[in-house]
């Protein structure tokens, strides 16, 4: 039970941050074109990037595509430490690994609401 209750909250933690920053992508903050520009996203490529992060933090919370929108955040999470890694960036990499190992947790404790077989 414990369990479950831990791995709901570590979930909500994973939608909500999937959504807020996929909505700063779409919306294009300050923030978010910086750092992106430097790796030569355009404007449309950033409101795709935050589309599918949002979606990807919405497919987490229905235990049928909690699968897929684990995977779809770790690859994006993913993607932005490689970018990071090209640029020898090793902070920005740091700041991004929480996030990842998050969702590789996440996956591996499963969906707390998924039916057993």
């Amino acid at each position: 039970m414990i369990q479950k209750v831990f791995n709901s909250i570590l979930i909500l933690i994973a939608v909500f941050m999937g959504l807020k920053q996929g909505w700063a992508m779409f919306i294009g903050k300050t923030e978010m074109i910086e750092m992106f520009n430097k790796w030569n996203f355009s404007r449309t490529g950033l409101m795709m990037n935050g589309a599918i992060t949002m979606i990807s933090a919405l497919l987490i919370l229905y235990p049928k595509t909690f699968l897929w929108g684990n995977f779809l955040m770790a690859a994006g999470i993913l993607l932005i430490i490689c970018l990071h890694i090209l640029d020898k960036d090793m902070k920005g990499m740091i700041i991004e690994l929480p996030f990842l190992l998050l969702n590789l947790i996440i996956i591996y404790m499963q969906h707390p609401f998924a039916k057993a077989n």
